[in-house]
């Protein structure tokens, strides 16, 4: 019988990141068919939640090297805003 290797801190983090990120999808799609009040409110609160675990292990990972990020330029930061609250005007929302 073959036997696996464990897996390394890397591909759990990892594996766990995905799960967590597909988890945050399915809420998201699941509350936009949800007729029941009660039952948005609840699954917004479980992606809530959710996205919540994403960002820790996400935060586990940049900390120990595994997913690498850099800082965006502050003027691509600025820009970026502005063309939001531009679109916010302009669609109402």
């Amino acid at each position: 019988m073959q036997q696996n290797a464990p897996m390394s801190q890397q591909e759990l983090l990892t594996d766990l990141l995905s799960q967590e990120k597909q988890a945050v999808k399915d809420y998201a799609g699941n509350i936009t068919e949800a007729s029941c009040s009660n039952l948005r409110q609840l699954l917004l609160s479980n992606m809530t939640e959710c996205s919540c675990d994403q960002f820790t292990v996400f935060e586990e990972m940049k900390n120990r090297n595994i997913y690498k990020t850099k800082d965006a330029p502050d003027n691509e930061v600025q820009t970026t805003k502005q063309e939001m609250q531009t679109l916010k005007q302009q669609t109402g929302m």
